[in-house]
């Protein structure tokens, strides 16, 4: 690393902190260890993963994939404050706070005002969310851009970048289309593992829909393959505005079921297992009901929801049963599907600590430093999700 100061960041045209002359820099970190013996690879002791939001995001490259307008900056911009106060993402889950760096690369800071204004409700806003609009590609001097900021916020938990696509750069000439998904999401990887941080990558999913989640994301499967984890919102139905399919290496395979509050501009995670909430009224109640009552019979369903008819609900029932929502014995008892994915029942109280060890990212020496530009000027502020 550079023994020079690294130049300021130019953030609604205040520049950052920087030592003064004299003054120590960052301190020097060493290489992170890439080779052992089996036994000593079994004998070590490694910290587990960082959470930014536990049970969802892990230290690591997570890809945000969705369709229009599905709300995904939304959902990106209150995960960014709610890492950056130290509050609870979702309305629910408890995060440990710390810096978070968010570039808004589609956005102005007329619409990234207004956005916050509605998340916050009259909270204070974090002075540790660093918002920026402008910023280089990764092959251009973005990763080292990204790198400055982080050495000077050793703390930083997450790293949001608000769309890939404008990060990625140019494909290399001569390679092919998977090779060239990869090493894009390479430039972010190396980040996120070297300072041990999240880096969430929000990225579209292709118009034609998939069975599996992961096949929807844009792209080859060089994208997904780079990732550490990824997470597709998709439109929801019933009760759920939409659902968050997650997958990964440090992450659960789990689905969770969001609520968009039009008031606030928040993404609240609802309680319960997402089929609960993308089902229609009757099935979800008769659901809730087995699951409390395993093994009832539709004449005790009935009982207890007496505003559906016993008909409706025997028929219900048996089509629950076709579905494979609920199983069905010989004595025609009805039971929960036990393997229904769902949200973990707990989350990570104490977050463990992983110390930042970066390998040398002064790929552009000799090279003018490259910077995070300013926020530029106005413009109408959208209302709709993003």
């Amino acid at each position: 690393m550079s023994a020079n100061p690294i130049p300021p960041l130019h953030l609604y045209s205040v520049p950052s902190e920087v030592p003064a002359a004299g003054q120590a820099g960052p301190p020097k970190r060493e290489r992170p260890r890439t080779s052992w013996t089996a036994d000593q690879l079994m004998a070590a002791e490694f910290p587990e993963p960082k959470w930014a939001v536990p049970g969802i995001l892990a230290e690591g490259v997570s890809l945000l994939a969705g369709p229009p307008k599905v709300g995904k900056s939304w959902l990106s911009l209150g995960l960014g404050l709610s890492v950056a106060a130290g509050g609870h993402a979702f309305d629910s889950v408890p995060v440990q706070g710390g810096p978070v760096l968010y570039l808004a690369l589609e956005d102005t800071p007329r619409r990234l005002q207004t956005r916050m204004g509605k998340l916050l409700g009259g909270r204070p806003a974090p002075a540790g969310l660093t918002l920026v609009t402008e910023c280089p590609p990764f092959p251009q001097g973005g990763t080292e851009a990204i790198a400055q900021w982080l050495e000077r916020n050793p703390d930083a938990r997450m790293v949001v970048i608000d769309v890939f696509a404008k990060m990625r750069g140019q494909a290399p000439q001569g390679v092919s289309a998977y090779d060239a998904d990869y090493v894009s999401v390479g430039y972010a990887k190396r980040l996120a593992d070297h300072y041990g941080i999240a880096v969430v990558l929000v990225h579209h999913v292709r118009k034609a829909g998939a069975d599996d989640f992961l096949a929807e994301v844009s792209g080859t499967n060089g994208i997904a393959g780079a990732a550490d984890a990824t997470l597709v919102l998709k439109r929801g139905r019933g009760q759920a505005d939409g659902v968050l399919h997650v997958t990964g290496r440090d992450v659960n395979e789990a689905e969770y079921a969001l609520q968009f509050q039009e008031a606030s501009g928040a993404w609240k995670l609802l309680e319960g297992p997402a089929s609960d909430h993308t089902i229609g009224d009757t099935r979800a109640a008769i659901l809730r009901y087995v699951r409390s009552h395993p093994g009832a019979r539709p004449k005790d369903i009935a009982e207890a929801l007496p505003e559906t008819d016993a008909d409706t609900i025997r028929r219900t029932c048996s089509r629950m049963a076709g579905d494979g929502q609920l199983t069905k014995d010989a004595g025609s008892r009805y039971y929960a599907d036990t393997e229904t994915r769902t949200r973990p029942a707990q989350v990570m109280s104490q977050l463990s600590e992983r110390p930042a060890t970066p390998p040398d990212l002064q790929e552009g020496a000799g090279q003018s430093e490259p910077q995070l530009s300013g926020l530029s000027g106005p413009t109408d502020v959208e209302g709709t999700r993003k």
